[in-house]
């Protein structure tokens, strides 16, 4: 077993059994198989590649999204707002919501003239 740490090895590294995960995710015990020998392309790589082939983020490509990308720097800063406790993320939100607002009425007043 190699040090990667492939779905093949979380599957083994895990102890789980094929037919039990096959049952627990409704797949058969061949896939799960396929998979711990690292014989088969995880469905996260294939969409990764999908992903970077069409130059759009996973959320466009799966449909729960209409926006082909997102400004990296604005990712980050919501990675780092998710780990903020609940308070601080009050504030923060309340401040946000009150300059989208304020955007928006501004945006909607320019449009009606």
């Amino acid at each position: 077993m190699s040090n990667e740490v492939s779905i093949g090895n979380r599957i083994i590294l895990k102890s789980w059994s094929q037919i039990e995960l096959s049952k627990q995710i409704n797949s058969s015990r061949e896939f799960i198989i396929r998979y711990e020998r690292n014989e088969s392309i995880s469905f996260i790589d294939m969409v990764i590649k999908l992903e970077e082939f069409f130059g759009v983020n996973v959320d466009f490509l799966v449909g729960k999204s209409y926006s082909t990308s997102f400004d990296k720097e604005t990712v980050e800063r919501i990675i780092d707002i998710q780990i903020m406790d609940g308070d601080t993320k009050a504030v923060l939100f309340n401040h946000i919501d009150t300059y989208i607002q304020n955007f928006k009425t501004k945006k909607l007043s320019i449009s009606n003239v």
